[in-house]
């Protein structure tokens, strides 16, 4: 699109450090010598690689790429590193991103309703308390780590909120999932005690909350009363599926969010003009770039840097490339969303840009099903951060910052600012937020 020279130079390392500081380099010289690129990852596992907007695209929608990883072809010690689980450890698997239709069709129906427009219009409130209840808690401080303080709490206490999660308990789960994203999901130690503990919890609050259940539903019922309604009701939604519903839509709704807002905050620090631009725009009352620029962030550095394992059900091609029955498939929705061939300048910020259909939630039946709510997390979140601390600035050079290293996601692990201390609360007297 934009008939700029190909990348040259030797093919990069994939993987390091220094890669997950700004992959971005490395992701154009794939797309121009290597598109569909078969590497070998730091688990030991071989797969795909697909780098380019449009294969990225089809794979993402293609039925011959399944989710479900019992279709990986690899021994079974390099298969339980593409997430296929012992025994122990399948109740909590049988969710949206290990399967395929019509489990996978039957699981969606039920979940979506809790994610309707309406709903999450409804739950806007929420949200917004949360976003001005925890900067009140560092506003008079001068300085905070938006990571700790900000982007990590307020999507893990709203999905808690959405979930059914009492009050109460919601702290535990801040731990629990603190200790996940932290250390990447391994499978010992801490991790490993954290999801266990989630999970005996769950499957505890699913119990209580079967017991207390009234005949009929109330206006804006949590998701997990909804679930058990369902599987009380002929809609053949196992116990264990719920549990498992409940872990992903608990995990996957949060770091996405805790990304998106870390990631957005950070390049629009280092973006002053687009950052100006934005807050003018709010000071007005307008949320038009807003909504553009929150897509924008997404496409630009997103907080999903590879979608979820597909596996080949049978030989298929991509991008030209033959690929094996078996042979895993990671598409690079990072690389895809900054292809010249889809996007003018893309590596460009511009909270403006309109012709942005991004990958950054995915494509076809596995598009995230928790977009709605991202997305109104991330305008409430940038448009609270802006408009409250209108001098907000980075406290670290951006050198010095260090990034989370994953396969899925990328996102910072800490973001240091400074900004001028406030004593006023934005709440006027409201009652105290659980943060």
């Amino acid at each position: 699109m934009t008939g700029r020279a190909p990348v040259s130079g030797p093919a990069p390392e994939l993987f390091t450090w220094e890669f997950a500081s700004d992959p971005y380099p490395a992701y154009a010289w794939l797309r121009d010598h290597a598109p569909v690129h078969r590497t070998r990852l730091p688990s030991g596992v071989e797969a795909w690689l697909v780098t380019r907007y449009a294969d990225a695209k089809q794979a993402l929608a293609d039925p011959r790429l399944s989710k479900n990883p019992a279709h990986h072809d690899e021994p079974a010690h390099a298969r339980g590193k593409t997430g296929i689980p012992g025994e122990r450890k399948a109740e909590l698997m049988t969710h949206l991103l290990n399967i395929d239709p019509p489990d996978h069709t039957r699981l969606r129906r039920l979940v979506s309703k809790a994610f309707t427009p309406r709903r999450v219009a409804e739950f806007a409130p929420r949200v917004q308390e949360l976003a001005d209840g925890l900067i009140d808690r560092f506003a008079e401080t001068g300085s905070a780590d938006l990571i700790h303080e900000f982007a990590f709490p307020l999507p893990i206490y709203a999905i808690c909120d959405l979930l059914g999660v009492p009050r109460e308990d919601q702290d535990d789960f801040r731990d629990w999932a603190g200790m996940m994203i932290r250390h990447g999901g391994g499978p010992r130690g801490g991790v490993a005690r954290s999801v266990k503990k989630m999970r005996g919890y769950l499957a505890d609050l699913i119990h209580r909350k079967r017991a207390a259940l009234p005949p009929e539903p109330a206006p804006g019922e949590d998701l997990i009363s909804g679930l058990i309604r369902a599987s009380d009701h002929g809609e053949h939604l196992t116990e264990n599926e719920a549990a498992a519903m409940a872990f992903i839509l608990l995990f996957a709704g949060f770091e996405t969010t805790v990304n998106l807002v870390g990631n957005g905050t950070y390049a629009l620090l280092t973006h002053p003009e687009q950052r100006e631009r934005l807050q003018t725009s709010l000071a007005a009352g307008e949320r038009g770039l807003l909504e553009t620029g929150v897509e924008e962030l997404l496409r630009y550095d997103g907080p999903v840097e590879l979608a979820t394992w597909r596996f080949a059900t049978r030989p298929l091609s991509i991008g030209g490339q033959e690929v094996a029955a078996g042979d895993p498939v990671l598409v690079v929705l990072a690389a895809a969303d900054r292809d010249p061939e889809r996007f003018t300048d893309p590596d460009t910020l511009d909270l403006a840009r309109r012709d942005n259909q991004h990958l950054g939630y995915g494509h076809g039946i596995h598009y995230c099903l928790g977009a709605p709510l991202a997305r109104l997390e991330g305008q409430t979140a940038l448009a609270t951060l802006l408009t409250r601390l209108p001098d907000l600035s980075l406290a670290a050079d951006p050198a010095e910052l260090r990034w989370r290293g994953g396969l899925i996601m990328r996102g910072l692990r800490t973001l240091p600012v400074s900004f001028t201390p406030s004593a006023s609360s934005a709440g006027n007297g409201r009652a105290s937020t659980q943060t």
